[in-house]
């Protein structure tokens, strides 16, 4: 028996010590973590404290909690009314007690103002970085029919990413006049430093005004392929409305009568899970959603059967749309024509990825197959093929356009011109050689202009002595046969000659390939012609649309009274954060 008093262990633990050393010592390491936990668990009064105060406006984390909130603001396009919210307050409550949420006005007034300027200044060093610039412009009104015009620049980086960065959504007030918007293309490019020689095309719509503001402007331009393939199938249907009108207004009757009743559906849905449907809703056509029309029809037709189920079945007295075999006769004529064309536009839409160089091949992809009349093609169907090849003809048939289309086509390495005729490809290499060798020579005055002001911006130094001569060394066999050698020394002409040469005597890529890897990988080796390739390649083939989606979501009904300036910082805060 061991004595202890009050419950102590000390004599257990001398006990231990003194007849048991090996045990005692594995006790100690768990002394030590306990004591360390009881530590870790009882703050100072200094700690508790702290941890009670709210961090100062200076301080390095407030910064950092204030940036995340603006962030999420412009991001999701939420109004500056959120940071008043109680639900949103007690979060960063939750997440951190120390924080004190600034005031709307503060975020509006100060953080967005600051970070959008910020932000436009590191925009800015891009561009000026940037060897050239492609522009995409268009005119969008609000929800309360204020009139903007956005402007957005496209360029490759010097790592070969295509850059697309959202520069102004810019309040027009005036008539939208050629002069009007010509003065608001030159400013707004003037205001982001990018000066006119840089500017390799501009896209936009075909559009009178803007398109005569171009030239007055004097900038290479191209139109909008979703536009004119939108507009070509417009027109192609128009030529058959006394059979189309009846059978697009039957689908939008359709989608009426399912759109305002939840009764029809639901049983919409069970008709589909019965007949072993696929589980879609129903698609309205929009007179500015490109191909809507054909995504309408397809829409009905797979539908067809558990719409009739269910208007067979439906109790209203209410009449219903009655969708006969003629209007799908209609409609499987406007799909077989129309189908194909969906991809081309989704795919020459986009922003991420290189589009004007498939421009070319597409339209010659179109005309040889995708719209080639078939034998077992109906009357209508080939009216509407026939009827889009001609439209994209007439908006295609202009030199301008065509010398760029084919441009782009020779320096993407996956056509390398393919899709030129013999005589346009030995015209346009001419051309792509001369604007080699001017670039080179633009290259080659301005380093002499820089090295000239070097000089003479230069301080007065004291003289360095010259070095001490170099000791006389036996020439060996090697260094006189390289002096007996002399070096070729090639004019601009012959190197950009002989780069277009070892260009196209290489295969081209395979066509999921990409060509901006591929001009990386390879910028050493043809150094001038990388350069003319960063200039057409940036090129897009569509206007800046989604810009004005991120405006829709901006400028929302709740918020139509967002003043111009602070539409123009959300949306470029949206597009480039």
């Amino acid at each position: 028996m061991i004595p202890v008093k009050d419950s102590q262990t000390t004599n257990l633990h001398g006990h231990l010590r003194v007849h048991h050393p090996a045990d005692h010592a594995s006790l100690a390491p768990r002394a030590a973590a306990s004591a360390a936990a009881t530590t870790s668990q009882q703050p100072s009064i200094l700690g508790a404290f702290s941890r009670g105060t709210k961090y100062k406006r200076d301080s390095l984390r407030w910064k950092q909690c204030t940036t995340a909130v603006t962030r999420y603001l412009c991001k999701e396009m939420v109004s500056f009314k959120t940071v008043e919210k109680t639900t949103f307050k007690e979060m960063l409550a939750t997440l951190d007690k120390q924080y004190e949420l600034p005031t709307r006005k503060y975020f509006s007034q100060t953080v967005i103002p600051n970070i959008y300027n910020e932000t436009r200044a590191s925009v800015v060093t891009e561009l000026k970085s940037a060897s050239f610039i492609a522009l995409t412009s268009d005119m969008w009104s609000s929800v309360n029919m204020t009139p903007y015009m956005s402007l957005t620049a496209h360029y490759i980086s010097k790592d070969w990413q295509l850059e697309a960065k959202c520069l102004a959504t810019s309040f027009v007030p005036e008539n939208q006049t050629k002069d009007v918007l010509a003065d608001a293309l030159k400013v707004g490019a003037q205001e982001w430093g990018i000066e006119e020689e840089k500017i390799s095309c501009i896209t936009t719509d075909n559009g009178a005004n803007i398109i005569a503001a171009v030239r007055e402007l004097k900038w290479p331009w191209l139109n909008c392929f979703g536009y004119n393939l939108n507009v070509a199938i417009n027109n192609a249907l128009d030529g058959e409305k006394d059979h189309t009108s009846r059978a697009f207004g039957v689908c939008r009757a359709i989608n009426g009568a399912f759109s305002h009743s939840w009764q029809r559906k639901r049983e919409l849905s069970k008709a589909q899970d019965e007949l072993q449907l696929p589980n879609h809703a129903l698609i309205t056509d929009c007179a500015t959603r490109w191909g809507s029309k054909q995504k309408m029809a397809e829409r009905i037709l797979e539908q067809a059967a558990a719409i009739k189920r269910v208007f067979a079945n439906d109790r209203s007295r209410r009449p219903l749309p009655n969708l006969t075999w003629q209007d799908e006769a209609v409609l499987e004529a406007v799909n077989k024509a129309l189908k194909p064309l969906s991809d081309f536009t989704d795919i020459l839409s986009g922003e991420n990825h290189v589009t004007v160089s498939s421009l070319l091949p597409t339209l010659q992809l179109l005309k040889d197959n995708v719209l080639k009349e078939d034998d077992d093609d109906v009357r209508m169907t080939s009216v509407i093929k026939s009827g889009v090849l001609r439209e994209l003809d007439n908006k295609y048939d202009n030199e301008a356009s065509l010398k760029l289309m084919r441009l782009s086509a020779l320096l993407d390495p996956r056509y390398k011109g393919d899709h030129i005729d013999a005589v346009s490809l030995d015209s346009t290499r001419v051309r792509l050689e001369s604007e080699m060798v001017s670039f080179c020579r633009r290259q080659t005055t301005g380093q002499v202009r820089v090295r000239v002001e070097d000089v003479e911006t230069e301080q007065p130094v004291a003289p360095i002595p010259p070095p001490p001569p170099p000791k006389k060394i036996k020439p060996s066999l090697g260094s006189l046969l390289r002096k007996a050698k002399q070096p070729v020394t090639l004019t601009e002409e012959q190197r950009a000659n002989a780069e277009v040469t070892a260009y196209l005597q290489e295969d081209a890529l395979d066509g999921d390939s990409d060509p901006l890897a591929w001009w990386k990988a390879n910028e050493n080796r043809f150094p001038l012609m990388a350069k003319i390739a960063s200039k057409y390649l940036c090129v897009s083939s569509s206007p800046s649309e989604r810009v004005f989606s991120t405006a829709g979501n901006v400028v929302t009904p709740l918020r139509s009274l967002l003043k111009p300036e602070k539409v123009n910082m959300l949306v470029f805060l949206s597009r480039n954060l």
